[in-house]
């Protein structure tokens, strides 16, 4: 069911295009781009061009959809649209179970930062101040959220240009470190640790991208839906040369071997520099960063399991409508998820749930190509239509097939293949429930 007149938002393209740089630069950024240069060194920034070539060819597609026809289900409605109900059914569900995780790590996360100033209160303390917060902006409405993400990325873009500004005055001299400028020389400078270094941390750059699904769900709002195209291009320009030009500075400033998986990439680049304020500034980003995109996939579960609701794919009482703009009972059942997300962040070994987490991550990239697959089936595509989602699938699977040569993300890739192998079953039996329900319904023989 498209989206109808009562429902169109005044929301504007250059509103969604902030919007879409403020539920994307988060934790995935400013923590996973440290893992990823400590794989790779340099040649990161060739896996960032390849996530964002391939992220650009997933919303190309999912804008084209939105323009030829609103959804507020956005990805998950295209994929049934294109393949039938059990498309739209496990697809919904792979993304309703990968955010709620991957939430659960978020709110971890924020609690573990927000210690840096609080040390003595317990991370449950955190975590539920943050779960409540982040529940009261989705209540709020659309709106409110619009606002409180433009205000947001504006913070992280700030924090971003500030970090580039004191690498350039670094760089150029006018402030001195205890080390040694590190200028790439050679090919073994640039790729340490070789082309299989760089294949595993392409997955990490398209982290960083994640959230252009939420930017789909966002895009059937706007005044005229034939604008989001021109959104997600200007959204996707703006990330690409801030990625870009901050990770470049930052594998100059300090060597590839600092990095780690515990602090963010600029504080360690500028950790030699001597400057008090940093770690404070940084830590305070990572806040904003970690929370803006834990409301925007709180926005996006929310959303998906309504229409999941709407269209018969679960219970009928997750549409029910009310005072509020989410039904209540959608917001309990993802606010207890969320919750059982964040003791399994809390009482699982570390390492164990940073496998569940990186592959409720990899389920969100398994979305993207049900996302490509759709539009080559429901978009009147040329044959270098065809090639290019065909190329972005290659680019996704390029960043899959990484996490295979890495012992930090193997695990999490047999996770996932688990995860959705289970939603798969459940499809499965669904669809003989769903036939046996149209057999009931068409059936030309008299009832009792």
């Amino acid at each position: 069911m498209s989206k109808s007149s009562s429902e169109k938002s005044d929301m504007k393209w250059w509103q969604l295009s902030l919007f879409g740089v403020g539920c994307t630069i988060g934790t995935g950024f400013f923590l996973g781009s440290s893992i990823a240069i400590k794989m790779t060194g340099p040649s990161i920034l060739i896996a960032f061009i390849i996530a964002a070539m391939g992220t650009y060819i997933v919303f190309d597609g999912l804008a084209k959809m939105t323009v030829q026809d609103p959804q507020q289900g956005g990805f998950r409605t295209y994929a049934k649209q294109a393949f039938g109900r059990w498309a739209g059914f496990s697809s919904g569900w792979v993304y309703w179970c990968s955010e709620v995780l991957i939430m659960g790590s978020q709110m971890t996360a924020l609690s573990i930062f927000s210690r840096f100033w609080f040390p003595n209160l317990p991370l449950w303390v955190f975590a539920t101040g943050y779960s409540i917060l982040g529940m009261v902006v989705i209540m709020i409405g659309v709106g409110i959220l619009n606002k409180v993400e433009n205000i947001l990325a504006i913070l992280k873009i700030a924090a971003i240009l500030m970090f580039i500004i004191i690498a350039l005055l670094a760089i150029f001299g006018v402030i001195d470190g205890d080390k040694p400028l590190q200028y790439p020389r050679n090919t073994k400078d640039i790729f340490p640790h070789g082309i299989m270094g760089l294949w595993s941390s392409v997955i990490f750059a398209f982290y960083a991208f994640g959230g252009i699904e939420i930017l789909g769900l966002m895009a059937s709002k706007l005044k005229d839906p034939k604008e989001a195209p021109k959104a997600g291009k200007v959204m996707l320009f703006t990330l690409t040369v801030i990625y870009l030009v901050s990770i470049g500075l930052a594998v100059i400033m300090v060597s590839s071997g600092a990095f780690n998986s515990k602090e963010s990439s600029f504080v360690i680049a500028l950790d030699n520099y001597n400057l008090a304020f940093i770690p404070h500034i940084f830590n305070a980003a990572l806040i904003i960063a970690g929370f803006s995109t834990m409301v925007a996939s709180l926005f996006g579960v929310t959303s998906i399991l309504v229409t999941l609701s709407e269209e018969g794919d679960a219970p009928a009482i997750f549409s029910k409508k009310g005072k509020l703009s989410v039904p209540w009972p959608t917001l309990l059942i993802t606010l207890a998820g969320i919750s059982l997300s964040i003791l399994s962040a809390l009482l699982m070994p570390g390492k164990i749930y940073e496998y569940v987490t990186t592959a409720a991550s990899l389920m969100l990239l398994y979305n993207w190509i049900f996302i490509l697959a759709s539009s080559i089936r429901l978009l009147e595509v040329t044959a270098k239509g065809k090639i290019k989602y065909l190329i972005g699938i290659l680019f996704i699977l390029i960043a899959v097939s990484g996490t295979l040569f890495h012992a930090t993300s193997r695990p999490g890739f047999f996770i996932s293949i688990i995860f959705v192998g289970t939603i798969g079953i459940i499809t499965f039996f669904m669809r003989f429930k769903w036939k046996m329900k149209k057999k009931k319904v068409y059936s030309p023989w008299p009832t009792a």
